[in-house]
């Protein structure tokens, strides 16, 4: 993975076809997503249940791109190489999930995937800060985790500011999971965002048989996103 700071859009296929799993990530990548997204929920850190390792290992020869997988789990260590193993580019995990974030970062990199860092609606950014050298991408979530579909948390743009000065040239992505659309992609896009998650804002409308709608919507998305900088 090269970096750049250009707006990536990054479908969520927990908002997918779940019966259809492989052909929906090869639609969303047809129709132009730059990431695919997937949001592993344990039930105990998070009140939802969704993906295993399996999952990402069984959708992964679909995938031509990038496979970022968000750990919604705790704890996060003893799944880091299993998740590896199943083909994912970027593991994120919870600053909140442990007490060894250190630790974690150190395995998610030493398993060859980039370290992601994220953090729930109530964490200020200063909790990165001596991380800084050691990710690749801190998420921003933008409603609590757990559920898609949830409404964008605006207080989180302050925060979004703050992690861009505090990350200065380094490269590192900032990325926002949690009700982007058009109306609230060129806020997080303006307060130096360059990764949008996005699930129902992208999936509506279409389906594996008629994914036109999931190409339309991710162009809006995106032009909303890069019209701050127009």
């Amino acid at each position: 993975m090269s970096f750049d700071r250009k707006i990536k859009i990054a479908p969520s296929i927990l908002a997918a076809d779940f019966a259809n799993f492989g052909a929906e990530c090869e639609a969303i990548e047809a129709q132009g997503a730059d990431w695919v997204h997937v949001d592993v929920m344990d039930g105990h850190f998070v009140p939802n249940i969704t993906f295993g390792p399996a999952t990402c290992a069984a959708i992964r020869p679909h995938i031509k791109g990038v496979m970022d997988v968000h750990l919604m789990i705790a704890p996060v260590d003893p799944y880091i190489e299993a998740f590896a193993n199943a083909g994912a580019d970027v593991i994120t995990a919870h600053v909140e999930a442990g007490p060894h974030t250190h630790r974690t970062l150190q395995a998610i990199r030493g398993a060859g995937a980039k370290a992601g860092l994220a953090l729930n609606p109530g964490t200020p950014a200063s909790e990165v800060e001596y991380y800084l050298d050691m990710v690749d991408l801190i998420c921003v979530m933008t409603v609590n985790p757990g559920f898609g579909g949830q409404k964008f948390i605006h207080s989180q743009i302050d925060k979004v500011k703050q992690l861009r000065a505090l990350i200065g040239d380094r490269p590192i992505h900032i990325q926002i999971d949690g009700g982007v659309d058009p109306i609230t992609a060129p806020l997080v896009a303006q307060a130096g965002a360059d990764v949008l998650v996005a699930g129902s804002a992208v999936f509506k409308g279409g389906s594996v048989s008629n994914p036109t709608p999931y190409g339309d919507n991710i162009r809006t998305i995106r032009a909303a996103a890069e019209g701050v900088w127009a």
